[in-house]
């Protein structure tokens, strides 16, 4: 069936095909990339005014507000990403401090649980503002904090987590 001509055939049309494939790539980059890479400068540029009076700004709405109307059970959901270092049980630490009864507690005042420096040293209780701060991003609000965390962007996500876990303790 095959001799050794046959397969020498066969090998012989595919590198062949391979080298035409190369040689074709090669000729096309060379045609469609003459004058190198690098800045060039735009062909034609369309002057834009820039108009002030019709930039939307971001509307902020307060802490209180946001609370006022939060959802507590869009709070759950938003604590599923806490769950895999804190516990809501009173005492239960895990990686993180329980959260049981966390707004208005001592920060760093978690029973049994070791807090880094930075946390045990910044004093005061951890009412809704430090509570939206600190879960805005921990590293900014408490540097050299050992949570790993990078925080909630969503200021309507704090204000849920922060009333699901305040209405926990009533």
């Amino acid at each position: 069936m095959f001799d050794t001509m046959t397969f020498t055939k066969i090998a012989g049309g595919l590198c062949g095909a391979l080298l035409v494939l190369l040689l074709g790539k090669w000729a096309a980059e060379e045609l469609y990339h003459v004058g190198g890479h690098g800045d060039h400068a735009a062909a034609y540029v369309i002057e834009v005014e820039e108009e002030d009076s019709g930039a939307a700004e971001v509307e902020e709405v307060s802490l209180d507000d946001l609370l006022a109307s939060a959802d507590i059970g869009k709070g759950a959901k938003v604590f599923k990403k806490c769950s895999a270092c804190h516990k809501l049980e009173a005492g239960a630490n895990g990686t993180g401090p329980y959260l049981y009864g966390v707004v208005n507690r001592e920060i760093g005042a978690a029973d049994g649980f070791g807090y880094s420096d930075v946390l045990a040293s910044i004093g005061g209780e951890w009412t809704a503002e430090n509570l939206d701060g600190f879960l805005a991003k921990p590293k900014d609000w408490a540097p050299g904090t050992t949570m790993g965390f990078a925080g909630l962007k969503k200021p309507t996500d704090r204000a849920n987590l922060i009333a699901y876990l305040d209405s926990l303790d009533e």
